[in-house]
């Protein structure tokens, strides 16, 4: 029996949303155009974090838009097991591109959740290759965010991500700490010049369990999710060489950081630090369509090519794996990247974006400022007696009488303008946070 409610709300259930609150006062999105949304009576909104940190280049894009129809009209699916498409190797070397040398295969998912969830499989599966199958600890960073798989929220460090859903994966209960100290750190522009040593946390975790039982470590070069933490100084290089010495596998998660956001393809090119795996999502799709991968280092795919030819390497996979929509967004998003130069844009941006920003520090109850290439993290003085209650609220605000669409996380703003962004939109985003963190009570 059909039951038609177009304009009932309650049928969807809406994620990391307070919807009881939401339905009572929805924010409705209708349509976008470069830096814009436009809700339902067609006010524009300023977009001051790229959609979900994943419309690098500006919406309604008109190519990717066009290359994905044609794709709908000339091949709208291809099963991924046993069969392939020609889009998916095209985007696949062109992804591996722009990773470090060394990283040559593309493994396709379709969001960065699964992204991290492959790489931790493929790193345990790598072990067992080599005959180490007791490596199989997965070593996350204190505030970090890699998706909301069992796998993601075990490596994760939010707490509220994780302390609903009983046991998780074991062996990941250990965790680095958030190279971080706000006693130090607070309002620091860009990389902190302090914490590369906080790498050497690693070595603890060696010495407690043994190199012999740990598998891979997983870290943000950037942690977005956790209010924007920038890596200190040569904390990567430092990271890196302490898996180096134990013979643990390095993972950049760089679902966020991955294509512009830190003025390059990847952030492991800024830092000049090659891990061995990358995760990618987002941007790679400039948001059009859903897509996430892994970037795999020769020896970690050499291992696996081994055994009878008509043998799988790898029992892992998704029926929309390298999905031909997702293929063709992915390939006219990195035209736009390279034919108007974004990468080297978001470089020319970032210390205009980091002056604005830190123009904040004497705001309405701003307590820290922290930014790297171009995102920014805005920390707000919380109400002790209902933590986060001042971050909903200045993205109600910010909605409701800014013109803006701002990301919170508990009490951060943050903030991550497109590539194609001009120094008037930043500054407009500057000063339609300060005029929102004025009216917070």
């Amino acid at each position: 029996m059909s039951r038609e409610r177009p304009n009932d709300l309650g049928a969807f259930w809406l994620p990391f949303t307070p919807n009881r609150d939401f339905k009572a006062r929805p924010r409705i999105l209708a349509g976008a155009e470069g830096l814009y949304f436009r809700d339902a009576d067609g006010r524009a909104l300023l977009d001051a974090c790229s959609g979900l940190w994943c419309v690098n280049a500006g919406h309604g894009r008109k190519s990717i838009a066009e290359a994905i129809a044609r794709s709908a009209h000339e091949l709208d699916f291809a099963p991924p097991f046993q069969f392939a498409h020609p889009g998916a190797f095209e985007l696949a070397t062109r992804i591996a591109a722009l990773a470090p040398d060394g990283l040559e295969h593309v493994f396709f998912v379709n969001s960065g959740s699964e992204a991290a969830d492959a790489a931790l499989k493929i790193a345990r599966a790598y072990w067992q290759k080599k005959g180490e199958g007791g490596r199989f600890r997965l070593v996350g960073r204190d505030k970090a965010y890699h998706g909301v798989t069992f796998g993601g929220i075990s490596v994760g460090g939010l707490a509220n991500n994780r302390k609903f859903y009983g046991p998780l994966l074991p062996g990941t209960d250990d965790h680095l700490p958030l190279p971080y100290d706000r006693a130090t750190m607070a309002f620091t522009r860009g990389e902190p010049e302090q914490g590369a040593n906080i790498a050497d946390a690693l070595d603890g975790l060696v010495a407690l369990h043994g190199a012999e039982t740990i598998a891979a470590v997983i870290v943000e070069p950037m942690a977005g999710s956790a209010g924007v933490f920038a890596a200190p100084k040569d904390y990567l290089k430092r990271l890196r060489a302490a898996c180096d010495r134990h013979g643990i596998l390095l993972i950049f998660d760089e679902v966020i950081t991955g294509f512009g956001r830190m003025g390059f393809g990847f952030a492991a090119e800024r830092y000049g630090v090659v891990p061995d795996m990358i995760t990618f999502a987002k941007g790679v799709t400039n948001g059009a369509v859903p897509m996430g991968g892994v970037i795999v280092r020769d020896a970690i795919h050499a291992a696996f090519m081994d055994g009878p030819a008509h043998a799988i390497e790898l029992f892992h996979g998704h029926t929309y794996s390298a999905h031909p929509l997702a293929c063709a967004a992915g390939l006219a998003t990195l035209d736009l990247y390279r034919d108007e130069d974004l990468f080297a844009r978001a470089r020319t941006l970032e210390p205009l974006f980091e002056a604005a920003v830190h123009d904040l520090k004497s705001a309405t109850r701003v307590i820290d400022i922290r930014n790297i290439g171009l995102a920014a993290g805005i920390d707000i003085e919380p109400d002790p007696k209902a933590p986060g209650r001042r971050g909903y609220e200045a993205m109600r605000l910010a909605f409701a009488e800014a013109d803006m669409v701002i990301r919170v996380s508990g009490d951060t703003i943050a903030l991550a303008p497109a590539l194609v962004a001009t120094q008037s939109d930043i500054l407009r985003m500057v000063d339609g946070v300060r005029a929102v963190l004025a009216r917070l009570t």
